[in-house]
C-alpha cells in the first residue's frame, strides 16, 4: 500500500462535479491499494498517517501530528500510485489491487483512521475527480507498506 501524505492548509474533492470532501488544515492523503496488501499494510498505513509528526511544535520543530494540531485528513484513493513506468513512457497499472478488492480497502483505512479520533473525508471511489489543495510548506511524505522506498 502506498500513500503520499501532503501537510495542507485546506483540501477539497469533487467527483462528478458534487463535492464529497473538504477540510481545513490537515493532511491530503493520496493511497493506493496494491494487489496482494494485507490488514497488516492497512495497519502499518493507518499508524503512520495518524501518528506523522510534520507539524511545528512551539520550537518551530516539526513535532506534532495532525491529531495533535486538530487537523483532519482528505483520504483520496488513487490506483496510479501503482503506476510502474520504468520500461518505456507508458506507466503498467498491473500492481495496483483490482477495485472489487481496493475500494473496501479503502474504506477499511478511513474507518481506521476515524476509530483513531480523527476527522476522515473521502473522494468517491471510482469516479473521476477534482482535487484542490493548498500544501504548507510544502511538505510532503511518500510511505510505502512494503517500504520499497
Amino acid at each position: 500500500m502506498r500513500a503520499v501524505v501532503q501537510r495542507v492548509k485546506w483540501a477539497s474533492v469533487d467527483a462528478e462535479g458534487e463535492r464529497t470532501g473538504e477540510i481545513a488544515q490537515g493532511f491530503m492523503v493520496l493511497l493506493g491499494v496494491m494487489e496482494g496488501d494485507t490488514p497488516q499494510d492497512t495497519e502499518y498505513i493507518v499508524k503512520k498517517i495518524a501518528g506523522l509528526r510534520i507539524f511545528e511544535d512551539e520550537q518551530d520543530k516539526m513535532n506534532l501530528s495532525v491529531g495533535d494540531v486538530g487537523g483532519s485528513i482528505l483520504l483520496v484513493s488513487q490506483f496510479t500510485l501503482a503506476g510502474d513506468a520504468r520500461h518505456g513512457n507508458r506507466p503498467s497499472f498491473s500492481s495496483a489491487a483490482r477495485p472489487e478488492i481496493a475500494e473496501p480497502i479503502c474504506e477499511e483505512v478511513a474507518k481506521a483512521l476515524r476509530d483513531k479520533g480523527l476527522r476522515v473525508e473521502t473522494g468517491r471511489f471510482r469516479t473521476h475527480m477534482e482535487v484542490r489543495l493548498l500544501n504548507d510548506g510544502p511538505v510532503t511524505i511518500l510511505l510505502d507498506s512494503r517500504r520499497e522506498f
